[in-house]
């Protein structure tokens, strides 16, 4: 089982793509890496000295807060800007000398759609193929198979732009594989799309990932991340932390020692849930660390001594007539409250230190 990493604290100053087999650089080895990569804008740092890796054939999870530099990590890794300092390689290629070989065996798809809106689906795709050199019988096959991957061939002759957000996606990730490439960057992929669509584009990530692709995804959405093979989380420029989900739940500030965590569903004479009463009669009580609501749950992190009988005596009336108590463990939104909770205080305590 593969641990998760937490980086050291900054220094100062035809077939479809990847089919059969994962995608690794020329001679073998990690689809991505990233050693110390910094990128500063006069004095904003929008990334600091970053480094992970992404394995061939994976789904990695790139999560943060807006203006993290999550955004500003993907226009590196596509050699569209150069970093200020540290390294990057993408398919085995150094993003700083080598950034056409990049663009030219990745796929991109972008947070807004970015495709022609007067454009048929057809001639999107025909756009794009021929922008990566295709042309004649091997453009044909490619807008066929791209086309059936996404299930949009019925809707070659629409206009993009008359297309519903859940098939523009589609339509964006057809064009972003049409060249067969075995790296994808997917820069929020799902943002603004029902839940419906999000699903089904979500199933088609699992296939290309199943047939040797790798992707790199940005997502804020906590149950997209949960899929993903790994996860980095970036915060205010920083990595704070990258590994597969289940070992970031077992990070030890994620539920300290002395603590432990509990579902708690409160329900009225009728059954009725009521996950705001009785969050506001669990914050109030000794013990009770972190109170927030998951659904119709109330989501507990409490202190040891804290039993499922104690919280239940204490929200059982008041119109609450029964609590039912649960074990649970960490969610990857736990994770990641209580990494930036800890590198605020960090940045605070540093702040103390440099003024002392």
């Amino acid at each position: 089982m593969s641990r998760p990493r937490t980086p050291p604290a900054p220094a100062e100053g035809g077939a479809r793509p990847g089919a059969g087999t994962p995608a690794p650089g020329p001679g073998g080895g990690p689809a991505i890496v990233l050693q110390g990569l910094t990128k500063r804008f006069r004095a904003l740092t929008a990334v600091d000295d970053v480094s992970f890796t992404v394995q061939p054939g994976t789904i990695f999870g790139f999560l943060g807060p807006n203006g993290s530099g999550k955004s500003t990590v993907i226009r590196m890794l596509c050699g569209l800007i150069a970093p200020t300092a540290g390294s990057a390689s993408v398919g085995g290629f150094d993003i700083v000398r080598d950034p056409e070989s990049i663009r030219e065996r990745i796929g991109y798809m972008s947070q807004r759609f970015s495709l022609y809106e007067d454009l048929t689906v057809l001639e999107n795709l025909t756009f794009y193929g021929r922008v990566y050199g295709l042309r004649g019988a091997a453009l044909e096959a490619r807008r066929d198979a791209v086309a059936g991957l996404v299930h949009i061939g019925d809707r070659l002759t629409q206009r993009a732009g008359t297309l519903s957000g859940g098939w523009k996606q589609r339509l964006a990730l057809a064009c972003a594989l049409i060249h067969e490439p075995r790296i994808l960057f997917l820069d929020e992929p799902t943002a603004g799309i029902d839940p419906v669509a999000r699903r089904e584009l979500w199933d088609l990530l699992f296939q290309l990932a199943g047939e040797g692709a790798t992707l790199f995804v940005t997502t804020h959405y906590m149950d997209e991340a949960e899929r993903c093979t790994e996860v980095g989380y970036i915060y205010l420029s920083r990595l704070i932390v990258s590994g597969p989900p289940r070992d970031l739940k077992r990070l030890p500030g994620v539920t300290p020692a002395g603590t432990q965590r509990f579902e708690v569903r409160c329900l009225a004479p009728d059954g009725t849930s009521l996950p705001t009463r009785g969050l506001v009669i669990l914050r109030r009580m000794p013990g009770v660390r972190d109170a927030t609501i998951f659904g119709d749950a109330v989501h507990l992190l409490v202190d040891e001594g804290v039993s499922p009988a104690t919280l239940r005596a204490a929200v059982e009336g008041n119109g609450i007539a029964q609590a039912q108590v649960r074990p649970m463990g960490p969610s990857l939104e736990d994770v990641f409250v209580a990494l930036t909770a800890a590198e605020e205080a960090r940045r605070r305590a540093a702040r103390a230190g440099g003024r002392a």
